[in-house]
């Protein structure tokens, strides 16, 4: 039967593979696991999405790129310069002349405005990332002032995010029943990026084309393809026959595989992503701590690192990862204890019950993850019904917290640790926000609150450490591990570079290919 199955699997990725052609020079070929969900920056917060939008919109500042390698500091993009009044609230931004957006109308401040304003109306998951009562006006037609109603220390970094796109107030022309245009820009872009969008068949493919009007030197690129490959292995046999120029999400044991193929490297890089397991803390059975303790007991990451992950990852003791400040060495790691959980379940009466875990195949480890959870809660006596769903399926379900167990990746899109203490601990931000745990408690709120407002970064750092403590003992997630970042690429693809904000993100105006 094994014999079978591997054979029937190769076949379907050789026939999956053979559908394409070899590709163009001037055409970059990336093989993506699943569709993007939508491509508005003002309602997305998903890094697959972000592989389209982000590189049709520009932002008033980006992160910048020093010999080669990506930095978590960030230098002025739009902007020409800014200044930041005595109190941290009111921030003044004037524009660099020249921009364009896609259409041939010019970027200014009432576009910036504008952007902000549609951002935080539409009120998702992008708008989090700032202060409620922001307040935005355009000064005169190249000056944009932001008033703050108290300080917010991250605020520059989060200038760099998905969110924080520019948009063309054009838009609008395309407004339907007042959805601010959110159901047109799902499937078109209306940036003044390097690339806008130029044909999307739903499950199959995405191009990008150069944007005429782009306002920077123009790209080596004609047009990035975007190919869904759902299959792993098919994703690197096309790589490998150059079906593909990079082939993204492959699960370690594909590309300990291409090691040695001529033609492909593998770029190894330390990350800030981390994999998780939500449990859901508004309902039974996790809404106990000592359930929540209990299945972190049972886990053994150890083996789910090594045999899975293949070493390409290093446990996670806390909310914060190692190599964002903030972190917490002295927290100590979860131990795996099965005999500990199994009389734990049975004292809270779970032996013999089942839960749910909710789980998509967006990433290929996922799943190999789940039957690992599941094994090592049924030896401690809880049986665990595995629920597969699509991609949008599955965000629907975290966000309306319809789960007992659930997985995530999670990478942070500027350089505080706000991104992770603030967006899975406030009890604000329950759901896709980033709080999928549902997680509550109100002192942890207090913590994290004070944090962002507060100036001064040893102060602001003690704050988040103490609620790390607070919500590592209340076991408010179960923290699996914190990956190195793998991508499969052709040898000749030039230009790449990996921003550990930038997760399966691309400046492709920078990108060429050599023959």
């Amino acid at each position: 039967m094994k014999h079978l199955t591997l054979t029937t699997c190769i076949t379907a990725a050789m026939l999956a593979t053979s559908a394409y052609a070899a590709t163009p020079a001037d055409t970059l070929v990336i093989g993506k696991a699943a569709d993007p969900q939508t491509i508005d920056p003002g309602v997305t917060i998903d890094n697959n999405d972000f592989t389209i939008a982000y590189p049709a919109y520009q932002r008033l500042v980006a992160y910048d790129v020093k010999d080669g390698k990506g930095q978590t500091t960030v230098s002025g993009q739009l902007a020409e310069s800014w200044t930041v009044s005595p109190d941290g609230k009111v921030w003044e931004f004037k524009l660099k002349p020249g921009n364009v957006f896609s259409d041939g109308s010019p970027v200014d401040a009432e576009a910036v405005r504008f952007s902000f304003e549609r951002l935080m109306t539409l009120a998702q998951g992008p708008s989090e990332a700032f202060p409620a009562g922001l307040a935005v006006e355009a000064v005169d037609p190249m000056t944009v002032r932001f008033t703050l109603p108290d300080p917010f220390t991250p605020f520059l970094y989060t200038l760099a995010n998905g969110g924080a796109a520019i948009v063309n107030p054009k838009v609008m022309e395309h407004e339907k029943d007042g959805d601010l245009g959110r159901g047109w820009l799902s499937a078109n872009t209306a940036g003044s990026g390097a690339y806008m969008l130029a044909n999307w068949e739903k499950g199959q493919s995405i191009k990008l084309v150069p944007n005429p009007h782009y306002g920077g030197e123009a790209p080596a690129l004609a047009s990035v393809e975007v190919r869904i490959v759902p299959d792993a292995s098919a994703r690197r046999l096309a790589l490998e026959a150059g079906d593909l120029d990079i082939a993204e999400s492959l699960p370690v044991d594909q590309t300990a595989a291409l090691e040695g193929v001529n033609g492909v490297e593998v770029q190894t890089n330390p990350s800030l992503l981390v994999t998780y397991l939500y449990m859901n803390n508004a309902k039974s059975p996790f809404d106990s701590v000592e359930a929540r303790k209990a299945l972190i007991a049972a886990v053994d990451k150890d083996a789910i690192i090594e045999g899975i992950m293949m070493g390409q990852a290093k446990p996670l003791n806390g909310p914060i990862p190692e190599g964002m400040w903030g972190y917490d060495a002295s927290i100590p790691a979860a131990e795996y204890d099965p005999a500990a959980a199994k009389a734990a379940f049975a004292d809270l009466g779970l032996s013999g019950k089942t839960v749910t875990f909710a789980l998509s195949e967006q990433d290929a480890a996922w799943p190999m993850i789940a039957l690992a959870v599941q094994a090592n809660l049924a030896a401690a006596g809880v049986n665990v019904k595995l629920e597969s769903s699509a991609n949008a399926s599955y965000r629907d379900r975290l966000g309306a917290g319809d789960f007992d167990i659930a997985i995530g990746n999670w990478s942070p899109d500027f350089a505080d640790p706000y991104m992770f203490m603030n967006y899975w601990f406030d009890s604000t931000k329950k759901g896709l926000s980033g709080n999928r745990s549902f997680y509550s408690n109100p002192k942890v709120d207090e913590l994290v609150r004070t944090a962002a407002t507060t100036t001064e970064q040893p102060e602001r750092e003690a704050l988040y450490q103490e609620a790390q403590k607070i919500v590592v003992d209340e076991a408010a997630y179960n923290y699996l591990f914190q990956r190195s970042s793998q991508l499969a690429m052709r040898d000749n693809v030039k230009g790449y570079v990996f921003n550990p904000m930038l997760e399966n993100i691309y400046d492709f105006a920078a990108m060429s290919k050599t023959q």
